[in-house]
């Protein structure tokens, strides 16, 4: 499949290492590519992945199939703005960011929460694309098993308004290697783990580890 991921982060960096290892073509979508091109970290990790390409954000959502929004939570309007709608329309669109507002310090508050999220904002602002929430409850090195194994299980959630969107996302994290994949139901409930997110960093910090995950255990 041919699959966008918008950002060059540890985020997006640890989601193109896995589905290119996966044998999924691969574009990842950057503001500037030239500047991105020139970060040590950047160039490093991209000679090591040559069958990776790294390009605009528009011109990486146009070629793909799937997009994934590995951007920050203030950005990902703007961007996806900048993508364009025709780009987006019809096509499953996983969002794995948080509306993480760090202006007061730690722990993060929410500039959306309770009546809204982020999720539901670009399924508003794009109705033709398939929006699907998941991932955001993750730590970056964690988000594909089958990378680590050895590692404790955990548990992934989703959200979305379209079955079929949700099965091939669902297909996606089975081959990342997870199994334990809680439907929560239509993109609605993207609010509830956007708002785990700041209970998420407040363990993370008290543990002074970020390599945690949630597991629900029944």
């Amino acid at each position: 499949m041919k699959i966008a991921i918008l950002g060059s982060g540890n985020v997006g960096k640890a989601l193109a290492t896995g589905l290119d290892s996966l044998n999924h073509e691969v574009y990842v979508g950057t503001r500037d590519v030239a500047e991105t091109l020139t970060r040590d970290e950047i160039k490093d990790w991209a000679s090591s992945h040559p069958t990776i390409r790294v390009t605009s954000f528009a011109d990486a959502v146009a070629a793909a199939e799937l997009v994934i929004n590995a951007i920050s939570g203030h950005s990902t309007i703007s961007v996806l703005q900048s993508v364009g709608a025709d780009n987006l329309s019809h096509k499953v669109l996983i969002d794995i960011s948080n509306p993480l507002d760090f202006s007061n310090g730690m722990p993060p508050q929410l500039f959306v929460k309770d009546t809204d999220s982020l999720a539901e904002m670009i399924q508003r602002e794009y109705p033709n694309a398939k929006v699907v929430k998941t991932l955001n409850t993750v730590n970056s090195a964690s988000m594909i098993p089958a990378l680590t194994p050895g590692k404790p299980e955990f548990t992934v959630f989703l959200s979305g308004d379209d079955p079929d969107a949700k099965s091939t996302v669902t297909e996606i994290l089975r081959s990342f290697g997870h199994t334990d994949i809680i439907d929560l139901g239509g993109i609605i409930t993207a609010r509830t783990t956007e708002m785990a997110l700041p209970l998420w960093m407040s363990i993370a910090g008290k543990l002074d580890s970020w390599g945690i995950n949630f597991k629900i255990v029944r």
